[in-house]
């Protein structure tokens, strides 16, 4: 695996692939790789010729007293992970090549990003905005894949590359799940074991939503109350919001149709966990 660290020399690696006919698939992460971003790699390579990653801890996108400066980093660790699921290139910027001086380019979606984890991390989706067309426009690839665990960033980043006509398909792959139902992330590490368990009530409070609404519950404030009954019970976790949102708008929903994405975020500890689970109407 090439490890790379500025544009220049991404840049010219993708112009030789370009001349040989060669596709790329990119996978953006903030490095701490687990089995959830090695599965979007698999989907990756099934997609291009090359799957390129890249790990970037990206400080525009965290707010005052957020866990920018703990953030986990181990470079090594993510690049024997990443070589060994097949990754051909790795981009490991530092903050300066990214940002050489304060950015003065705003990419700001707020039909989108006014609610759920936008009405709690203010500037946050600007920050994903702005560095995922940075990592676009650099790497130029012809695919780039996204987990579903983070649905409203898929969203936004879906809406950008559609409004600024960028030439890249977004895909949107599956959430990955330990054993016990938790969404794979990287703040689980955070977790100590108590908070460990009880951090399964996220997707215990979205099943038993999902079971209400397949039972014939179509009133979108009777699921937001599931969602928040479920999570009450479980007394190491601290409810930020449970919603139930159009999955393409993300705005509230007040009677369910066809499609349903319920969407929960709540703290755990001191650790903040979100998870979310797209309801089809039977």
């Amino acid at each position: 695996m090439l490890l790379l660290t500025t544009i220049t020399g991404v840049r010219a690696r993708r112009r030789d692939l370009r001349l040989q006919g060669r596709t790329v698939a990119l996978v953006p992460t903030m490095g701490a790789i687990h089995e959830g971003h090695l599965c979007l790699v698999d989907r990756a390579r099934e997609l291009a010729d090359e799957v390129w990653a890249t790990v970037f801890v990206n400080p525009t996108q965290f707010g005052p007293g957020e866990d920018f400066a703990h953030y986990p980093r181990d470079l090594e660790h993510d690049r024997a992970l990443l070589a060994g699921r097949g990754v051909a290139l790795l981009f490991a910027p530092s903050d300066k090549e990214i940002y050489p001086r304060p950015s003065a380019t705003v990419v700001d979606l707020p039909e989108l990003t006014a609610g759920l984890c936008g009405t709690f991390r203010p500037g946050h989706f600007r920050g994903v905005a702005l560095v995922v067309t940075k990592l676009l426009s650099i790497a130029q690839p012809e695919w780039a894949v996204f987990g579903a665990k983070d649905w409203q960033q898929a969203a936004v980043i879906r809406r950008l590359v559609e409004d600024l006509n960028l030439p890249v398909r977004i895909e949107v792959a599956p959430t990955v799940r330990e054993a016990d139902g938790l969404a794979m992330s990287s703040r689980n590490a955070y977790l100590d074991p108590d908070e460990r368990r009880a951090a399964t009530v996220l997707i215990r409070a979205l099943r038993a939503a999902e079971t209400a609404i397949t039972s014939g519950e179509r009133d979108g404030e009777a699921i937001r109350r599931v969602l928040t009954e479920v999570v009450a019970s479980e007394p190491r976790a601290q409810l930020q919001y449970a919603a139930v949102v159009d999955p393409d708008t993300l705005q509230e929903l007040a009677r369910i149709g066809r499609l349903a994405l319920l969407a929960l975020a709540a703290h755990v500890g001191a650790t903040r966990l979100i998870d979310n689970l797209l309801v089809e109407v039977p």
